[in-house]
């Protein structure tokens, strides 16, 4: 076992330095980076087309006066409620509100007629129905006028809210539960090509020629592993530099039940539990393919019923103590995802300890059913393999 291991290391710090030193791990560093600035300028887009662009129009056909009144109720409210909720008001032409609806050149959605004491709005019924409300409150604050009460509001700090530390720390569990899921699937994935492009090669035959193949699989594994950590302390040193830059130095995250010290340990050792199991299975299935077509065939159900187990460990966040989350937590693949979740919500540490343990127990299964697939399917290539999964039929000649 400890040759095993020796060489595994050996094997490990060989494609470690292969991948931290090339010249593609800087764009694989920089990748994810450009998705999240280009979401932060789309998400800022469209909030404002949102709130500015989007929002509905009334055209005010009243008299002057009644429509400088609406007008200044209008101005009022959006001072207090935020113009955002309100929708716009433009002055309307005269004429009839059917009319001026049906003009090529409207751009209201509809029209407010009458007085300020008995409006009329024209439009159609599903906007009749969402306008309805904003226009009586507009009208009531019109006939306020000057009159409109402005209700101090007397406050009272608290130390605390049970309700509002609940909420952020679910919160929190839940942005643990996608990151690690994330980065999981990110990062096992590399594990794939990484073997196809040797086995291409036929770097992983003078590799087994040379240190038993448990020790390439197990190799492999710790170096993906290594540079998975390299690449989430580069990110997560980029994502605090830019949350104190752009938010200021004062902002404080929700702290975690457990506290933050223990909460990150807690997220590496859980994720080095999902990423061992994902990536054994990754490493079996790509022993079984001599081609990027047939890994990225082999790769999708994996994908998919990870997805289905994580989406199984996002409902049990809202259920602990239930049998959804007992289960999530006793199924090994989704119970790193549902124990991080648990970290953010009890302060308990005894069910981690249990569940690290339980979990550390699959990873040795998982890893044995990998090096048995690896050790059975690696070194047969070529389309006469019969250890291959998708084997072609050769023509026979007569």
């Amino acid at each position: 076992m400890s040759e095993v291991l020796r060489a595994a290391l050996v094997i490990a710090r060989r494609d470690f330095s292969a991948v931290i030193f090339s010249k593609t791990f800087i764009l694989f560093l920089l990748g994810p980076l450009f998705p999240v600035v280009i979401g932060m300028a789309f998400g800022g887009l469209g909030e404002k087309i949102t709130t500015e662009s989007l929002r509905p129009t009334i055209g005010v056909a009243m008299t002057a006066a009644d429509g400088g009144r609406m007008e200044r109720a209008h101005r009022i409210l959006s001072a207090r409620m935020g113009a955002e909720n309100l929708p716009k008001l433009q002055r309307a032409p005269k004429g009839n509100p059917r009319t001026l609806l049906t003009r090529p050149d409207a751009r209201f959605i509809a029209i407010v007629s009458g007085s300020v004491e008995r409006p009329i709005l024209t439009g159609k019924s599903g906007d009749l129905a969402a306008l309805e409300g904003d226009v009586s409150l507009l009208a009531s604050a019109a006939l306020a006028g000057e009159r409109l009460p402005h209700v101090q509001v007397r406050k009272q700090l608290v130390a605390a809210s049970a309700g509002a530390e609940a909420q952020s720390r679910l919160l929190t569990g839940r942005a643990a539960q996608v990151l690690v899921f994330l980065l999981t699937m990110l990062l096992a994935g590399m594990v794939l090509s990484n073997l196809v492009e040797e086995k291409t090669n036929k770097v992983i035959e003078i590799l087994a020629a040379a240190v038993p193949i448990d020790a390439v699989f197990l190799g492999k594994l710790l170096a993906m592993l290594a540079m998975s950590f390299v690449g989430i302390c580069f990110w997560g040193s980029g994502i605090v530099a830019g949350v104190k830059l752009l938010a200021g130095p004062d902002i404080a995250p929700p702290t975690p039940a457990v506290g933050w010290p223990v909460f990150l340990l807690l997220g590496a050792v859980y994720f080095t539990m999902a990423y061992a199991l994902l990536g054994s299975l990754f490493l079996g299935i790509g022993a079984q393919a001599a081609t990027v077509r047939e890994v990225q065939t082999l790769n999708m159900p994996v994908t998919m019923a990870q997805m289905g187990i994580f989406f199984f460990a996002t409902y049990a966040v809202d259920h602990m103590g239930s049998a959804p989350e007992i289960a999530a937590i006793i199924f090994p693949f989704s119970s790193p995802f549902a124990m991080i979740a648990r970290a953010a919500q009890d302060a308990s540490i005894w069910p981690h300890l249990l569940a690290i343990i339980w979990q550390a127990c699959w990873v040795a299964v998982i890893i044995r059913l990998g090096v048995w697939l690896f050790r059975r399917h690696v070194l047969k290539s070529g389309q006469a393999s019969g250890g291959r999964l998708f084997r072609r039929r050769s023509a026979v000649v007569k």
